[in-house]
């Protein structure tokens, strides 16, 4: 089973990047066989930049991304969000890759669910 999730917001401020990324993390954790993908659009793709440094006790979406990562996870990041935010000239958290709406719409195709947050 392919699942997407697609995130919308930005990393901090709401949970919903924390939610989505908790969500993959516990299906590759309790659902091995699950591929996991994430794609991040809009202010989420701020999710990708590294260096996060968060107050102690409180979550890391790096790191969190990392982990989905780890565990074979994909994540990609909408190409022309990341130029409407000027930061396509940052280096990312090592595995995300940049992408496109056509990406996107394949992967929408071939997953079984797809979540937005």
């Amino acid at each position: 089973m392919k699942i997407l999730l697609l995130i919308n917001d930005a990393p901090y401020g709401t949970e919903k990047a924390y939610n989505a990324l908790r969500l993959g993390m516990t299906l590759q954790k309790e659902h091995p066989e699950v591929e996991v993908r994430v794609f991040l659009m809009a202010d989420a793709v701020s999710c990708a930049v590294p260096n996060q440094n968060t107050p102690q006790g409180y979550y890391n979406i790096e790191r969190m991304l990392k982990s989905v990562l780890a565990k074979g996870g994909k994540v990609k990041a909408c190409g022309s969000c990341v130029d409407a935010r000027g930061i396509r000239e940052l280096s990312l958290v090592e595995g995300v890759e940049i992408s496109n709406m056509s990406e996107l719409g394949q992967w929408t195709v071939e997953s079984d669910k797809v979540f937005t947050f």
